[in-house]
């Protein structure tokens, strides 16, 4: 395993991920196949950024694959993921992402009232704070699941990063729904390699393997489509929060 978990952060070690364990990845967290990929050198002001992988000949977008997948979860690319299929309009999870002073606590607190709603959501360290993840047991309208995370902000006095504010937790899906063409706001993968800082960031609650941490995410319990429609029963989308603009076609990913 990663000897960065208990000793420090040190530089990554790679892993030997099996294709059934790519396979579990997908199922978990895969609802478009279009996805990034982070660069491997880093820009002059020190960001890495991604772009969205292409085919060298035909310049299509590739789709991710089990062998992709593996890829990202061995350490030797790094990979992020679009949370809205633009067929359906659904998401497979709702991401949290805070890397603002207090992030991590809260982070908690969101845990604490998602918890109390009945929902569990895991707690994903990165390199300036935390992603909390909600995974659906079947994919969900992202209208319906911003209206709930955004409400819950609202009630906690939490700030959401939008138009007017500029610190704040980000929301993933970013977006209500997507028109042909357009991508919407990714997110890095989890469990892979952060090229900036070449570390792993883990969920906290499961050892620091791929399969131990993928074991972990499958276990919790999945946030149902009657269940988010009764928490969201008589709520709209808060006033306060300008909506986001679609990213037309060059993807944008948290830390």
């Amino acid at each position: 395993s990663d000897g960065s978990w208990r000793e420090g952060f040190t530089m990554y070690l790679k892993f030997r991920v099996s294709r059934m364990t790519a396979i579990e990845f997908l199922q978990l967290f895969v609802n478009r196949l279009e996805y990034g990929m982070q660069a491997t050198k880093p820009l002059p002001n020190g960001s890495v950024r991604y772009y969205l992988a292409r085919d060298w000949e035909t310049k299509s977008p590739k789709l991710l694959d089990a062998e992709v997948i593996r890829m990202h979860l061995s350490g030797d690319i790094t990979i992020n993921l679009f949370a809205i299929n633009p067929e359906t309009q659904r998401s497979k999870w709702v991401a949290i992402d805070a890397d603002f002073e207090g992030a991590m606590h809260s982070l908690l607190q969101i845990q604490m009232a998602l918890r109390q709603d009945g929902i569990e959501a895991a707690l994903e360290q990165s390199r300036r704070g935390g992603h909390l993840w909600i995974f659906c047991d079947a994919p969900l309208l992202a209208s319906q699941c911003r209206v709930y995370i955004y409400n819950l902000a609202l009630h906690l006095g939490i700030p959401v990063k939008c138009g007017r504010l500029k610190e704040g937790i980000e929301v993933f899906p970013r977006q209500d729904r997507l028109e042909e063409g357009e991508y919407g706001n990714a997110i890095r993968a989890p469990l892979g390699v952060h090229r900036k800082t070449n570390l792993r960031y883990w969920f906290n609650e499961a050892e620091p393997m791929p399969e131990s941490q993928l074991a972990f995410l499958k276990g919790l319990g999945k946030l149902t489509e009657g269940r988010l429609k009764a928490l969201i029963h008589g709520m709209s989308f808060p006033g306060t929060y300008e909506p986001v603009v679609a990213v037309p076609s060059i993807p944008i990913s948290s830390p």
